[in-house]
This record gives C-alpha cells, structure tokens and sequence, in this order.
C-alpha cells in the first residue's frame, strides 16, 4: 500500500463507477497493542476497521460511522468507529474459554449507525453469516439499504489491513443502480470481473497506483488525494466525568470514601481517569450551577 493509514478514492471517467481503497497499518497495530486478542479475532477486527474506514469514505458528513457486531457465538461484540477528522478505534469482546477450532460467530447481527454532529442519526442493520463473511454482508446492506450495487474485499495478516470496493453510481441522485441500462451493465460485469481478481497480497502489499494498474491497465482511472487515518480515542476526562455523575453524588461519595478514588476506564484505548473527593464535589457542584 502506497498510503498506509489512509483512504484513497478512484473513478472511471468513462462509467457510472467509483471505487475506494484503504490501507492500515499503525493504526490497526495501535489496536492491537492496547489489547491481547486471539489471533483469529485480530484477524477479524482488522477486516472490521478497514470496512469502517471504507463506509465512511463514502459519506460526506461532520460526525461519525459505527459498525458494530453483537453475536451468540465465542466473539459477543466488534466495535469500529471512523470520523471524519481521520480518527479510527476498535474494540472486541469474546469469551473467556475462546477456541480457535470452534466457530466465533453463530448467530451475528450487524449495526452500521451513522452519528452526525448535527442532526438525527440513522441505522442500517444486516444479518451476519460467519462462513459468507463480513465482504458479502456489508455488499448486501448497500443492495437492501441503499440501492447501490456495491462489491468489495477486505483481507488481514495480523500486521496490516486492507480493503477494495467499487460502487455502480445511479444516473441522478433520487435513482438507484441495481437496474442498469445494457451498457453500464456490460462495464459493470468487466470492472467486476476485474476487482475480483486481486488477492491478498497485492491489497496489503503493493501500492495503490501498481494495484490499480494491475487491475485496470486498460481502463481510463483516475485517482483522487489519499486522505489519512490514524487511531485515535474520542474518550475524555470530561466523558469519564459524565459517565461518573451517573452514580448519583451520594454513591459516588461512598465510593470515595471507601476506595479513595474513582476510576473511569476507557474500553477501547484502555485510558483511566481518577477522580477524587474534591473531583467529585466539583462535577456535581457544575451541575447544580447549569441547572440555574
């Protein structure tokens, strides 16, 4: 990957289809090093960030994309959030007796909310088949959801992560592209066709340029500015001090009178915030004033 830790768009001039690329690398060993997982679950999270990273990609918006998977099986929860200021984390949850020879996920459901600053948010759920995999889920949320037809590959080693998707964009903005005429339907089929013949390790190794070059070196491509990605955690002592608050000022007091302090963890960076007495009456003091 030319860019790693970034997003990078493409188009076919001469067709209705657009493309996206990512690449992760510090930002997904950043995950990493904040949590000891099973390797098929890094494996997992990797293809879950990179997803993230490509969903937001394509929405223009001031806030944030979540893609979250709740399941019955030994991983319970993956959690991915993408900004749009470039902020990546993740976060999984599995059992304490995890195996690598049994399944990890039985029965999954997938969540992608879209949170804007600004205004209401908006939910898509999907089902998740384990032995489909995550590619062909998030393919069929854009065929239910949006109307988009919409192909793409995820891959991870462990060290890196990747993803490959094109869209076939509708004529004008209130139609849709699962009817094409025959001819965006016959470029469709070859720029498919094409996509699906990358392999993993050109998607983690080689660099956006040679990739696309060796996908569609006789096709006209043209490549926008990579965008960059980084992981960064949206907690704050601010949060934490929010989260603390919902104790209650008398159960917070006989918290800290009891342990001395209170500790807000956060999850997915593993960042703790310590509270005090003193802390403590300053939180719930701030709140009396507001409500004057």
């Amino acid at each position: 990957m030319s860019n790693p830790d970034s997003t990078q768009r493409f188009l076919f001039d001469q067709y209705n289809i657009r493309g996206e690329m990512v690449g992760l690398d510090h930002a997904y060993k950043e995950v990493l090093k904040r949590h000891e997982y099973p390797r098929q679950v890094q494996l997992l999270l990797g293809e879950f960030m990179a997803a993230t990273a490509l969903l937001a990609s394509t929405i223009k918006f001031e806030g944030s994309l979540v893609m979250q998977l709740s399941s019955t099986g030994q991983v319970r929860t993956i959690m991915a959030e993408c900004d749009q200021q470039s902020g990546l984390r993740a976060i999984a949850r599995y059992n304490d007796d995890f195996s690598g020879n049994e399944p990890m996920i039985e029965s999954g459901q997938i969540v992608i909310s879209i949170l804007p600053d600004n205004g209401a948010k908006y939910q898509g759920i999907i089902n998740y088949n384990e032995q489909a995999g995550l590619s062909e889920a998030i393919e069929g949320y854009f065929t239910q959801s949006e109307q988009l037809r919409t192909r793409l590959w995820l891959t991870c080693d462990g060290n890196k992560a990747a993803g490959f998707m094109i869209q076939a964009m509708p004529d004008a903005a209130d139609s849709h592209s699962l009817h094409l005429s025959d001819d965006d339907q016959e470029s469709w089929d070859r720029i498919s066709h094409l996509s699906s013949t990358v392999s993993a390790d050109e998607l983690l190794n080689l660099d956006n340029p040679t990739l696309l070059y060796r996908l569609f070196n006789e096709e006209e491509v043209r490549i926008f500015e990579s965008k960059p990605l980084e992981f960064r955690c949206s907690c704050s002592r601010e949060r934490s001090g929010s989260a603390v608050m919902q104790l209650g000022l008398e159960d917070a007091r006989a918290l800290i009178e009891e342990l001395g302090y209170i500790a807000a963890d956060c999850q997915f960076c593993n960042t703790q915030y310590h509270f005090n007495a003193h802390d403590i009456d300053a939180l719930f003091s701030d709140k009396s004033n507001h409500r004057h």
